[in-house]
């Protein structure tokens, strides 16, 4: 089993910036080992040829009988086990070691059958420079990270906050805010050099946003010139239904007259609803006796139990709405008993049918919108849901574990 990665470090910033990081340490590493490697080459290359050269001198100087130089000598005690035994063998070879703690050039050859002549030139200098370069580049490769870094820091976070204000905007608009706009200074003609990627992204959720609000708001206005077009000639047939003779047809005609009107002022109440100007009138309110006039109204077989009564301030005849749409759609989507409960400011209503469908609980209710061959047009919940937020008030839509459709409403108390 993976173990489990900090949430931090998902974000892109830290992913720039490790992938930063280790380009650079990786870039500076390859680029300070070429250099080392020329350099010390170089530098080892010039010493060993410089010992070379004072070998030769100094094995003709042997092979001429001359006193030899005090760093040349016959198998001094201080040549390296190795290059004796090359001497020996009949080959030159050099060596770096350390002669009475300094550095030392070894160059070492034969003479005299199985004895070699050794010559000890200080390399002290040249180590001193190979090491003086390693902390150049150990130091000249820690700025240009930090400085990469660092600027590579400021550009990704200059993206990931335009990417996070369009993330914002992207959340408002899912939220219903329509007007919603990211407004990239980088998109239309506000900038000399082309738009990025992220702008972009920014100027199609804008976009989006703008079709969608136009659609919307195209739907609002059809569904207002519908109902208040209806509202004319559903009068005058009201009017000549109430003209006809009793019997059964004349039942069925009125009937569905009424319908019609109820659906007509439903359209109405959602167009009002939609624009947004809805303005609540607020009053003191029992809850309990408030929630037992809606089901009255409502004429239907609901039990109400209140647990814990609350005086809320709200507009009653909006309150009065919802709880009545919730009930109304308990007994005509669910089954009984259908019970609405008071429990402080919170009021739940619960039936014990099948429950609600699985895109209402998810997404909310939607108008139209109905499952299971279940009579209606969907207009109830999508009404209470408004007149919810009208009051700013909470409306959720739940299945209870054993059963039934509950719909928790939570006001606001004072």
């Amino acid at each position: 089993m993976r173990p489990a990665l900090p949430q931090w470090s998902g974000t892109l910033a830290v992913k720039a910036a490790v992938f930063i990081t280790v380009m650079c340490c990786a870039l500076a590493a390859l680029l300070g080992v070429l250099v080392h490697v020329q350099v010390t080459n170089q530098t080892v290359g010039q010493a060993r040829d410089q010992a070379l050269q004072r070998l030769t001198q100094a094995t003709e100087r042997y092979e001429a009988g001359d006193t030899l130089w005090r760093d040349a000598g016959v198998d001094p005690p201080e040549l390296p086990r190795e290059l004796r035994e090359l001497a020996v063998a009949g080959d030159r070879g050099t060596m770096v070691a350390d002669r009475a703690g300094r550095p030392t050039m070894w160059a070492a050859g034969p003479v005299d059958g199985e004895r070699a002549l050794a010559v000890a030139v200080d390399y002290s200098q040249q180590a001193r420079t190979i090491e003086g370069l390693d902390r150049a580049i150990v130091w000249s490769s820690g700025l240009a990270i930090g400085a990469t870094l660092l600027v590579g820091a400021v550009a990704v976070t200059r993206v990931t906050r335009r990417l996070h204000t369009t993330a914002l905007v992207a959340r408002r608009i899912s939220a219903g805010d329509l007007d919603a706009r990211v407004n990239d200074p980088r998109t239309g003609r506000r900038t000399n050099g082309p738009p990025d990627e992220v702008a972009a992204v920014a100027a199609a959720l804008d976009s989006m946003a703008a079709s969608l609000q136009g659609k919307l708001l195209a739907e609002q206005r059809f569904t207002a010139d519908v109902a208040h077009e209806l509202r004319t000639p559903l009068t005058g047939l009201h009017a000549a239904a109430e003209l006809l003779p009793p019997g059964r047809p004349t039942e069925l005609v009125r009937d569905r007259v009424a319908a019609l009107r109820t659906l007509t002022e439903d359209l109405l109440e959602i167009s009002r609803l939609d624009t947004g100007r809805e303005r609540v009138e607020l009053d003191t309110e029992q809850l309990g006796p408030l929630a037992e006039r809606a089901v009255r109204a409502a004429g239907s077989d609901t039990e109400v139990r209140v647990v814990r009564d609350v005086s809320v301030e709200t507009d009653r005849r909006r309150l009065e709405r919802v709880l009545g749409n919730l009930v109304a759609n308990a007994h005509k989507h669910g089954r009984g008993p259908v019970v609405l409960t008071v429990d402080g400011p919170v009021v739940t209503v619960r039936d014990h049918g099948d429950g609600f469908p699985e895109y209402l609980v998810a997404h909310g209710p939607q108008r139209f919108r109905t499952e299971g061959g279940t009579r209606g047009h969907g207009l109830g919940l999508t009404i209470a849901r408004g007149q919810a937020e009208v009051l700013g008030a909470r409306l959720e839509f739940a299945n209870a574990p054993d059963g039934g459709a509950v719909a928790t409403l939570e006001l606001a108390a004072e």
